[in-house]
């Protein structure tokens, strides 16, 4: 495995006390695989791979379980040596690349900047690496891009300038943050399409965050469905689409339109809100917006099965 995670808890100090936000988190990502992370806001994603990559700087945050990369131990790992493998052997693609580039410095620099942090070339090979980068994942004449500055670029131009960036060494993880979510469907394709061809190139593996299960069917070899800090169902793509198992994950299916049989009056909607961190409810944190819930849900369910995991009180198909 390349990255095992195991038990991870973030929670951070507020005035109201310590708050929760990730509880107890575990899951393997294997070399080569495309895990998908699914979920509404708030359900823990995005923390989940921050506390991975070591970006939660905030001093109030608390971090607590394993994080182990290649088998080595992340979690109390020096900030020096995480920036060693930050860039280089991991790295993330952000969910908006108009924040994610600095505005006043060239795509051609920022790109460049990376290559000398982490390869010992000339600034001649990293320009050179970068006008590459910029050719590989489409963008027309990089030998031109490599000057314009990120207002200069079209907004599905900026998401492949930041894929070129966190493609800079060929990294063996590549996080992608919701990276095609501000972007139209046909750029939307675009993005896909190109994530997987690098992918198959490089041979690195992906975990990809977001909201969209429609998304993970077109690319996820797994798929892992997260709900208020916790993980509430787990299985390869095929299996979790073929069989959905947790209330929520069915909620999430039918809140996408068919592409075959008769087109629905309208979708169906997942009545409320996810919880916030301050009141998640005792037991299933979902029971409140379940149609399915009933006196066991004061429990909270444990994460069950084999190949097929679901953390919910009904038995599967029920």
């Amino acid at each position: 495995m390349i990255l095992s995670v195991r038990d991870l808890k973030v929670s951070f100090n507020t005035e109201a006390g310590l708050v929760r936000v990730l509880d107890g988190v575990s899951f393997d990502v294997a070399e080569g695989e495309i895990l998908g992370i699914v979920g509404e806001s708030g359900s823990g994603k995005t923390v989940t791979m921050l506390a991975v990559m070591a970006l939660i700087a905030d001093l109030n945050a608390r971090i607590e379980g394993s994080i182990r990369f290649r088998g080595r131990e992340l979690v109390g790992l020096p900030a020096r040596e995480i920036r060693q493998l930050r860039g280089r052997d991991m790295a993330m693609i952000f969910q908006d690349p108009m924040t994610a580039l600095t505005p006043v410095y060239t795509i051609g620099w920022q790109i460049a900047e990376q290559v000398l942090a982490h390869r010992k070339v000339t600034r001649r090979a990293a320009w050179d690496r970068a006008i590459d980068l910029l050719a590989e994942v489409g963008i027309p004449r990089p030998e031109e891009a490599v000057h314009r500055y990120p207002h200069q670029l079209s907004g599905g131009m900026r998401q492949r300038a930041v894929i070129a960036m966190a493609l800079t060494c060929n990294p063996a993880l590549l996080v992608a943050d919701e990276p095609t979510t501000a972007l139209d469907v046909t750029v939307q394709a675009q993005i896909l399409d190109l994530l997987r061809n690098l992918q198959a190139k490089h041979g690195s593996a992906i975990v990809f965050i977001t909201h969209d299960l429609g998304v993970m069917a077109e690319l996820a070899d797994r798929i892992m469905v997260m709900y208020a800090g916790r993980i509430v169902e787990r299985a390869p793509a095929d299996a979790l689409f073929a069989d959905p198992r947790h209330p929520y994950t069915l909620a999430l299916l039918d809140s996408i339109p068919p592409l075959e049989g008769p087109r629905p009056h309208r979708l169906q909607a997942i009545e409320g809100a996810p919880p916030s961190p301050l009141f998640r409810p005792r037991g299933c944190a979902f029971a409140p917006r379940c149609r399915s819930a009933f006196a066991a849900c004061a429990q909270v369910p444990a994460l069950r099965g084999a190949g097929h995991e679901v953390a919910c009180h009904l038995e599967p198909g029920t």
